[in-house]
């Protein structure tokens, strides 16, 4: 069992079907991830169970991977840990990641009927398609991921397989963006809708991970002092970016008005 600790789930899951329905009773959902990089010791380390489910979920997986042997439990962790709180908070700093995902969630949950909407033909269609580019390549992207990949993931271990599957997430929306923009100037509107649709599905499995596995974990390791930092340092991105976020929320808030 201990060699499987140190193997990438998707590896585990291939192997044992079962595991992912069991990871999957626990709200770890590692078999929709793209990626799945990550070592089963790290999945179960960051997911914050309490001391009870932890043990009764290496239990599971001790029994599914070699059926019908007794299996000292693995201890991914210190069983003294408490429980985790019945109602999530972040720290100020990640609090405002949090919040800027929000915005990001608005303008993803619309992209079915924007995709439906989709007017390659005339100049106001075109420009509603570029304003919904430069949401996700100004606000998502150059404002939101930039404060993770630029200041918060320095604080970590970056070679960490949770924060490369985060890094991996936002190359290939960066991938995306690149096929959204190459089919506009084309005028294929099936691959732009394609791409908008793929932008979606990743982005709200991305931003999953991270409110409810990335930034608690991230929490809990944090000192007072490196909060405070991050404040501040995510204060100084707001000053200086030159970005305006009112600006996106005016833009979704005239597609929420448009497609209600």
């Amino acid at each position: 069992m201990d060699t499987y600790l140190n193997t990438g789930i998707k590896e585990i899951i291939t192997e044992f079907p079962e595991v992912e329905t069991i990871l999957n009773d626990y709200d770890i959902g590692c078999g929709p991830c793209s990626v799945g990089i990550c070592l089963l010791k790290d999945i179960v380390s960051i997911h914050q169970l309490s001391v009870e489910q932890e043990k009764e979920l290496m239990e599971r997986i001790a029994a599914a991977v070699d059926p019908g042997k007794e299996h000292p439990v693995p201890k991914t962790r210190k069983w003294s840990s408490p429980a985790p709180p019945k109602t999530r908070r972040y720290s100020p700093p990640l609090q405002k990641l949090v919040d800027e995902h929000v915005l990001i969630k608005r303008w993803i949950a619309l992209i079915p009927e924007f995709v439906d909407a989709l007017d390659l033909e005339s100049e106001q269609g075109k420009k509603r398609i570029l304003d919904g580019i430069d949401m996700i390549r100004s606000y998502a992207d150059k404002y939101h991921h930039a404060k993770e990949e630029e200041i918060l993931f320095k604080y970590f271990d970056e070679t960490a397989d949770i924060l490369k599957v985060m890094h991996e997430d936002h190359t290939r929306a960066r991938s995306l963006v690149k096929a959204m923009q190459k089919a506009l100037a084309e005028n294929d509107k099936k691959t732009l809708s394609e791409s908008l649709t793929a932008y979606r599905e990743l982005l709200a499995e991305h931003i999953r991970k991270e409110d409810e596995i990335l930034y608690p974990w991230m929490d809990s390791q944090l000192t007072d002092r490196q909060v405070g930092e991050l404040f501040a340092r995510f204060a100084r991105v707001d000053q200086e970016s030159g970005i305006a976020p009112e600006t996106y929320e005016g833009f979704v808030r005239q597609l929420e008005a448009a497609f209600q």
